[in-house]
């Protein structure tokens, strides 16, 4: 069995975060959130990293990070292409958003060879997390139904103060398995407790804290690949025409439709660490202070690699 190998996805940082040389550093010793998920996924036991880039990104990525995390992990790259559609499809005019999670996975079908978790370049995940699905991933096979994996929180806390998020919410079974994921894409804290809205505010359904949602954190056999794929037409020929310009193919729609087809079981895995992510600027703080008390706690040692000096 082949080792589970850490595919980021960090095809977006460069246009959230206005080029990759802004990204700003979480402590003194210039690390960013990446730098702690690698470092995680590391003492877990992954041994190569695959990032998921934009081609027009890429000498700015291996001089902030690449560079780095060739010294520590083996590294691949694979690169997200808003023009790598199917055939018999045209990029609309106007189009220049990424075509969304399950597209920028697909991107590095020629790089993954085995079984592979999933993150989001920007999050914090926590130790536990990278434990539990490496461990799974490891173990783990298809057999009459594919076998992935995700690792939940809970939205309490996933949420921020200084605006709204999108997040996947999920129904499991007594087995503790997902049974649908539903993107909302409008989360935020309210008066009365945590809430979304589908109608840009006019009506508000509040959530449970202890709702557990999805992070983009994956476990998967590449046997999903080439469900991606061929789900990609399907998906473009439904929703092209809606919105041309902003529909995007989410990894949780995918998953949930195998799962409702009875073709892939997802067990979920709950983590018990705090998530942290800068959505806002107004976050930044947030996470310092909480990656300071980390290392104070004894979690992180100040200078993850070693080589790294105070700025």
């Amino acid at each position: 069995m082949k080792k589970p190998v850490l595919v980021i996805m960090a095809a977006g940082m460069g246009s959230r975060y206005g080029g990759l040389k802004q990204i700003d550093p979480i402590d003194e010793q210039g690390h960013i959130i990446m730098d702690f998920s690698i470092f995680d996924a590391k003492r877990a036991g992954f041994e190569q990293v695959v990032f998921i880039i934009r081609k027009q990104d890429e000498a700015d990525f291996r001089e902030a990070v690449g560079k780095r995390m060739e010294e520590i992990m083996e590294v691949a790259y694979a690169y997200q292409d808003i023009k790598n559609i199917p055939e018999g499809y045209t990029l609309p005019d106007g189009r220049t958003k990424p075509w969304g999670t399950a597209h920028a996975v697909q991107s590095a079908d020629d790089v993954i060879d085995g079984p592979f978790a999933v993150i989001n370049a920007d999050d914090y995940y926590g130790k536990d997390a990278f434990h539990q699905i490496y461990e799974y991933l490891s173990s783990h096979e298809d057999d009459e139904k594919y076998r992935y994996t995700m690792v939940g929180y809970k939205l309490e806390n996933t949420v921020t103060e200084n605006g709204h998020v999108a997040r996947g919410v999920c129904t499991m079974n007594k087995a503790g398995e997902l049974v649908k994921i539903v993107e909302r894409t409008q989360i935020e804290k309210r008066v009365h407790g945590i809430a979304f809205t589908e109608d840009h505010g006019a009506e508000w359904t509040v959530l449970p804290g202890d709702t557990v949602v999805s992070m983009n954190m994956w476990g998967f056999t590449r046997s999903i690949l080439g469900e991606i794929k061929a789900g990609f037409p399907k998906f473009l020929k439904k929703e092209l025409s809606k919105n041309p310009k902003k529909c995007e193919y989410f990894l949780p729609a995918v998953v949930s439709s195998l799962v409702e087809e009875g073709r892939a079981s997802v067990q979920m895995l709950t983590s018990r660490d705090k998530w942290y992510g800068v959505t806002y600027k107004e976050d930044k703080p947030v996470v310092v202070e909480a990656i300071r008390q980390l290392k104070k706690e004894g979690m992180y040692p100040e200078k993850l690699w070693g080589n790294e000096t105070n700025e």
